[in-house]
């Protein structure tokens, strides 16, 4: 995406939809649709041709953590439907750089120019060395936006979550360079005590943060580790 460089935070004033509940439309659909069409990240990923608004939480973290850069190899797990792949390509620039950027999800979605994806689970056995295959070396940043189907039984999800969160630093833990970078999405107040541990021992810096484009009533967090301690472990 050519131009001047591009703004994390939408701009203007906007006056807020009202949307009627429609007979076939549910009251929670209703407010969904209603919420969407007030949000201005929606407004302002939709112009700027991103494919969900979760793209501006992978620019706003990058702002404040200088995470992406040029020439850089990285990971996209939980990729669909393609917002932060695009963001990492426009900011990696593999088709001129060198960098590769590699996304997945258990999803379809569709490709992203630069980017190498594909469908998989990310808890099929495959999947890791197919992640490593395409990725062609070791790897400076890992982003995993996973989130597990919710049950409606918090303890339930609550485990889920962190199941994806200890598989995908299983992973980063495998393939990171020496200093690189492990961006993973939390709910429900954050890393578990294991968890936390183990970053603080991975890394050199373990923080939380919450990007402004992150809704306020969702309970979603992200760790943000960086100054990756080991190097990736030799394949088999």
């Amino acid at each position: 995406m050519a131009g001047k460089p591009p703004t994390t935070r939408p701009g203007g004033r906007n006056v807020a939809v009202r949307v009627k509940t429609a007979r076939r439309r549910s009251l929670s659909s209703t407010r969904w649709l209603e919420r969407q069409l007030n949000d201005p990240y929606v407004a302002e990923a939709r112009k700027r041709g991103f494919r969900s608004r979760a793209a501006f939480k992978l620019l706003q973290l990058d702002e404040k953590y200088r995470l992406l850069a040029p020439g850089k190899r990285v990971v996209d797990l939980g990729a669909a439907p393609g917002g932060w792949t695009q963001v990492a390509v426009e900011r990696v620039k593999p088709e001129t750089t060198g960098g590769q950027v590699v996304g997945l999800d258990i999803l379809e979605m569709e490709p992203v120019a630069g980017a190498v994806t594909f469908q998989a689970d990310f808890l099929d056995e495959t999947a890791p060395q197919r992640l490593k295959d395409a990725l062609g070396g070791p790897a400076d940043l890992v982003l995993s936006d996973m989130a597990a189907p919710t049950t409606g039984h918090q303890q339930t999800d609550h485990l889920r979550i962190m199941g994806l969160a200890e598989a995908a630093l299983d992973f980063a833990e495998e393939v990171l360079a020496p200093g690189g970078a492990f961006v993973c999405k939390l709910f429900q107040g954050g890393a578990e005590r294991e968890l936390l541990d183990r970053l603080k021992r991975a890394f050199a810096t373990v923080r939380h943060a919450k990007p402004p484009s992150s809704r306020q009533d969702s309970s979603e967090t992200y760790v943000v580790a960086t100054g990756f301690r080991g190097g990736p472990k030799p394949t088999e």
